[in-house]
């Protein structure tokens, strides 16, 4: 067990400085659409008096970034993403719903991971995902990204840089934690907001919500942070341990992360988050849309 100076505990020690509380950015468009407007927020949202942690930009972390995809018509940026360690040294945790569009060996578009993207830099360089290299439960597609929100979750297998660097190497990584209850504080949300140049972040804590909508069945992490809006989807919810971060959740889940700027949603990360790790790492098949579950 590590018994040296924290680095992660000295920023929350220092982080509540009165310039960070009154920063924030305006609310936009709902993290699910990623670029598109607001959907109703009937059973969603902040609660009446509920108080709003403030986000803020900033230039990132190593283990968090963005993806970006490339096709026939050019390229364009999509969610955020956190480097989880792996024994491979190459997985990128996001959401579901981000994911699937790219899975298959063949894909239409093409993806890549890019950590600590800010202001046009890529300080790590790209990290292409390797041809069969997305892993989104079975259960989400077959039951699709309402009905199927409990397991919005998904990994991204990438290929070294183009220094032949694995991913984990050149930024190192967050633990995946599975099985640890709802209530968690304090909590660091990361996410990177569509046509932004910088990530935000946020610190506040998750509690549990237990759906209310038909549509999108299930029992999620919720937590409140203002001005996470579309493309901060697939962004991590850490917490802090003595060697680090560790994640608990990633935006998305309930109304694929929520239909507000102002709170966020992750599935429950239980045994099936754990299940699709142990396959990402051990290169099983990945699931398939109209496949069968095994």
């Amino acid at each position: 067990m590590p018994t040296g100076p924290n680095p992660v505990a000295a920023q929350l020690d220092s982080y509540w400085t009165a310039a960070r509380m009154t920063a924030a950015l305006p609310a936009g468009a709902a993290k699910g659409s990623e670029t598109g407007p607001a959907l109703s927020p009937a059973v969603d949202g902040p609660r009446p008096g509920e108080y709003i942690p403030p986000s803020r930009s900033f230039d990132g972390i190593p283990q968090a970034g963005t993806f970006f995809w490339t096709d026939a018509q050019g390229t364009g940026r999509t969610c955020s993403g956190s480097v989880v360690r792996g024994p491979r040294r190459d997985l990128v945790l996001s959401a579901g719903h981000c994911l699937k569009g790219y899975s298959g060996t063949a894909p239409q578009r093409r993806l890549a991971f890019v950590p600590q993207y800010h202001d046009g830099v890529k300080p790590y360089g790209v990290f292409p995902v390797g041809a069969g290299g997305v892993y989104v439960p079975q259960q989400y597609y077959d039951l699709g990204e309402h009905a199927g929100a409990a397991y919005d979750f998904g990994f991204a297998v990438t290929e070294p840089n183009q220094d032949g660097t694995p991913l984990q190497d050149a930024v190192g990584g967050v633990r995946l934690l599975t099985g640890t209850g709802y209530h968690h504080a304090p909590v660091r949300m990361i996410g990177y907001p569509a046509g932004a140049e910088k990530p935000l972040e946020c610190w506040s804590r998750t509690t549990r919500w237990v759906s209310d909508d038909p549509a999108d069945p299930g029992t999620f992490p919720r937590i409140a942070c203002d001005a996470f809006v579309g493309g901060t989807s697939g962004g991590p919810m850490l917490v802090p341990q003595l060697d680090g971060w560790a994640v608990i959740g990633v935006i998305g889940g309930y109304h694929t992360g929520g239909n507000t700027a102002q709170v966020s949603y992750s599935a429950y990360f239980g045994s099936a988050t754990r299940a699709l790790y142990d396959a990402a790492t051990t290169g099983a098949p990945p699931a398939e849309a109209g496949g069968v579950r095994g």
